[in-house]
């Protein structure tokens, strides 16, 4: 299995290049990768307590299950503390903003945390980097990835990203850099807007649309990585 890198190896490779005001969420999803990162070992094993002869299939499966709640869960709680009498409007936005890093957490921790049972070496941000930007970002991403890369083929977080160059990496990156700060910014803020409305529908909008993003993005692992292995590499 891949070993975990440590924060200090984060803050000394450079973000990804975007400019304007975009620039705020990527650095805010490259903190959710740097603090995510170290703990990766330790969501599988969390994964496999219930079970410790699971497959990396079935490890896979609770790691999806953990992060759809997870998720999920968040967006409940932040849309109802939003939306409770009292709290106001710039209230309700922080309490956004701040489940904003939350979110790029737990993503980034089932992304991550998938590479590792696949045993996908990301020993670079840059390779975390597009693991979780591209998946995030779903089907399109593996045309901008295979394009830029000049490689094809199903399951490209296994085909690509261990064997493609950084400095090909990084061009990918800004792409789907540009990708993702147009994507979620146009979605979260029509979920900012939607979790200021009346008490327990805000609850509704937050977790259900969290939901949706995180299935969305447990489908789109399973097509970037392709099976889990048969066995753990130390059997």
């Amino acid at each position: 299995m891949v070993d975990a890198n440590s924060s200090a190896e984060l803050a000394i490779e450079e973000p990804v290049p975007s400019g304007g005001p975009g620039q705020a969420i990527l650095d805010l999803l490259d903190k959710a990768i740097g603090l995510q990162t170290p703990l990766v070992r330790k969501n599988i094993a969390r994964a496999r307590q219930r079970n410790p002869e699971a497959t990396p299939a079935e490890v896979i499966g609770t790691l999806e299950k953990m992060y759809v709640s997870a998720l999920a869960g968040t967006g409940a709680a932040v849309g109802g503390a939003a939306a409770a009498p009292g709290v106001g409007t710039g209230i309700a936005l922080a309490l956004s903003a701040g489940e904003a890093l939350t979110s790029f957490e737990l993503s980034a921790l089932f992304v991550l945390s998938v590479a590792e049972v696949h045993g996908v070496p990301v020993s670079e941000l840059e390779r975390r980097r597009t693991l979780v930007l591209g998946i995030l970002l779903g089907e399109g991403s593996t045309k901008t990835i295979g394009k830029i890369a000049e490689r094809t083929g199903q399951h490209w977080a296994r085909q690509l990203v261990s064997a493609v160059p950084v400095t090909t990496l990084r061009q990918i990156n800004k792409v789907l850099g540009r990708n993702f700060v147009t994507k979620y910014g146009t979605r979260q803020g029509i979920l900012v807007l939607g979790r200021a409305v009346p008490f327990g529908v805000g609850a509704l909008i937050g977790g259900g649309a969290n939901a949706t993003m995180a299935a969305l993005a447990v489908r789109a692992a399973r097509r970037a990585f392709g099976p889990a292995p048969e066995a753990w590499p130390e059997d």
